[in-house]
C-alpha cells in the first residue's frame, strides 16, 4: 500500500498511538541515549546553516543553532564504505584493506563485507545495557552473514547496497535491497520516510532504557528521486550505466536534490519532536553529519547537484569538497550553543560516544584511531595536535594543522595552507620543500602501519 506523504508525516508529529505514551521517567543516573544521523552525499554547503540559501532546513538549522556546529570537520574517505566502517569502529578503513577505502561494489564485492568479529560502537553499547538499531544505509556487506546483526544491533530496517531505489527498493545490479534483520522484506514507501517510521517507533519502544541509534540516510545518493516520484527500477534488470541516475528529464538536477534535502531534513524534525514528546530530549546526545563531501557534476553533463560552499572538489576526490562535511552535535541543557573550528573526523565518534555512556573502560580491544570530542563539545577545550590522513586508491591527502598535502597519483605533491586558502588554489609545495618532504615521510609512515588493527 502506498503512503500517502501528507499523512505519514502529519502522523510523525501527532501519532495516535505514540501521544497516548507516558514520557519516560527521568533519571540522573541513567545513561545518554545517542542518536548518530548520517546523510548521504551531503555537501559542507547544502543546508541552510552552512549557508546555502536553497534548501529550507529548519529541523537541521535549529539544531546547529542550539548545538555545536563544526566547520572544520571531515569524513574518514570521499566515499560511502570507508566512512561507514570509521564511524562505527573507529579506526581508519584502510585497516580493513584497501577495498574498504573506496565503495564496495555489488558486483565484485559481493561476497566480503566487514570482517566477522570486528567491534563497533554499537558492540560496546550493547554489552554495556542499551538497545541498538540502525535504520537505513549498510554498505559494509550486501548479504549474510555480513549484515548489522551481526556487529552489535539488535534491530535492522533498510539496504545493503551502495543505493537503491527510493521507492521499489531495487539495487543497481536489479535486485531486491530491504531487509529486515537479515531476510529480505521489501516494503512500500519512500525510503527516508520508511526510515525515519521504523526510528520514531524505535525510540517509542525504547524510551524507558538507554538506546543507540544509527540512521545512515540513503537521501541525498541516487538515483535522484523525490517522495512524490515513482519507482524507476525494476527487478532483475541492471542499473550500471546512466541510467543509475534515477527518471531524469534534463541535466540539470537542482530541483531533485532540493526535494531530498528537504526530505531529510524532515526526517530530522521529526526524530526530533519523538524524543521532544518521550521527554528524553535533555538526556540524548543528537549527532548529525555526512559520510563524504557532495556531487557537483556527474558524468553525462548533470549539474547542479550538491553545494561544497568555498571548497575545492567533491566527492571521490580528495580535495576539501570530497571530505569536509556539516557536522552538528546537540544536547539541550548540556552542549552550549557554538562553533567549533578544530579538525575533527567520523572516526572520532566512537571514543566520543563511548566515553559519555561510561563504557570508555571497554575502548582498549578497540584501539580507535580516533579521539574523543568531548573536550570540544562540552568545554570548548583545543584537542590534541594529530595528523590526520585520507586514502582512496591514488588519491591521497595529509593534514597537519593548517596544513594539507595532496597526492592525485597523476601529478606531483600538491601544498596547501587552509587558514589562508580554503579553496586549495595556491600550491605551496615549491615554497616549503622541507615541509612537502616531512608530511610525505609522515604519510609512508601511516601507510607503513596499516596492516595491523
Amino acid at each position: 500500500m502506498k503512503i500517502n506523504r501528507r499523512t505519514f508525516l502529519g502522523t510523525l508529529g501527532t501519532s495516535t498511538m505514540l501521544a497516548n505514551c507516558a514520557p519516560a521517567p527521568r533519571a540522573a543516573s541513567r545513561p545518554p541515549n545517542i542518536v548518530l544521523i548520517l546523510a548521504d552525499d551531503l555537501g559542507y554547503g547544502d543546508i541552510g546553516a552552512y549557508g546555502n540559501r536553497v534548501n529550507r532546513t529548519p529541523n537541521l538549522d535549529r539544531l546547529a543553532g542550539a548545538g555545536v556546529r563544526f566547520t572544520d570537520f571531515h569524513s574518514n574517505g570521499p566515499a560511502c564504505t570507508p566512512t561507514r566502517a570509521a564511524i562505527l569502529t573507529g579506526w581508519y578503513p584502510g585497516r580493513f584493506g584497501p577495498e574498504f577505502e573506496g565503495a564496495l561494489s555489488g558486483e565484485t564485492h559481493y561476497d566480503i563485507g566487514l570482517p566477522l568479529g570486528t567491534k563497533t560502537i554499537a558492540g560496546v553499547l550493547k554489552e554495556a545495557g542499551y538497545s541498538t538499531a540502525m535504520f537505513g544505509k549498510w554498505h559494509l556487506g550486501y548479504r549474510p552473514p555480513y549484515l548489522p546483526t551481526r556487529y552489535g544491533f539488535d534491530e535492522f530496517r533498510g539496504l545493503t547496497s551502495g543505493d537503491g531505489d527510493h521507492h521499489s527498493h531495487i539495487d543497481r545490479s536489479g535486485r531486491k535491497d530491504w531487509w529486515r534483520n537479515e531476510s529480505i522484506e521489501v516494503e512500500s514507501g519512500y525510503t527516508a520516510e520508511l526510515l525515519t517510521r521504523y526510528s520514531v517507533e524505535f525510540i517509542e519502544k525504547n524510551r524507558r532504557r538507554p538506546f543507540f541509534l544509527y540512521v545512515p540516510h540513503l537521501a541525498i545518493h541516487f538515483p535522484w528521486q523525490g517522495a512524490r516520484d515513482r519507482a524507476h527500477r525494476v527487478e532483475g534488470r541492471r542499473y550500471h550505466d546512466l541510467s543509475k541516475l534515477g527518471p531524469l528529464e534534463g541535466k540539470d538536477v537542482g530541483a531533485k536534490i532540493k526535494e531530498m534535502v528537504e526530505a531529510l531534513d524532515e526526517s530530522v524534525g521529526a526524530i526530533s519532536a519523538a524524543l521532544d514528546r518521550h521527554g528524553l530530549t535533555e538526556n540524548t546526545l543528537v549527532f548529525f553529519t555526512s559520510d563524504n563531501g557532495g556531487y557537483l557534476t556527474y558524468q553525462g553533463g548533470y549539474y547542479n547537484i550538491s553545494s561544497n560552499g568555498p571548497l575545492r572538489g567533491q566527492k571521490a576526490e580528495v580535495y576539501e569538497g570530497g571530505h569536509r562535511v556539516p557536522a552538528i552535535a546537540s544536547w539541550p541543557g548540556r552542549i552550549s550553543p557554538g562553533v567549533s573550528e578544530q579538525t575533527s573526523m567520523t572516526f572520532d565518534l566512537v571514543p566520543t560516544f563511548a566515553e559519555l555512556a561510561g563504557v570508555k573502560a571497554r575502548l582498549p580491544s578497540l584501539k580507535p584511531d580516533g579521539i574523543s570530542l568531548n573536550p570540544v563539545v562540552f568545554d570548548r577545550r583545543p584537542l590534541q595536535p594529530r595528523t590526520l590522513f585520507w586514502r582512496m586508491n591514488q588519491r591521497k591527502a595529509v593534514r597537519r594543522g593548517d596544513w594539507k598535502l595532496v597526492l592525485t597519483g597523476q601529478e606531483k605533491p600538491q601544498l596547501y595552507n587552509l587558514s589562508e586558502d580554503i579553496g586549495e588554489s595556491k600550491d605551496r609545495s615549491a615554497a616549503e620543500p622541507e615541509l612537502t618532504a616531512a608530511l610525505l615521510g609522515e604519510l609512508a609512515r601511516w601507510e607503513a602501519g596499516l596492516a595491523g588493527i
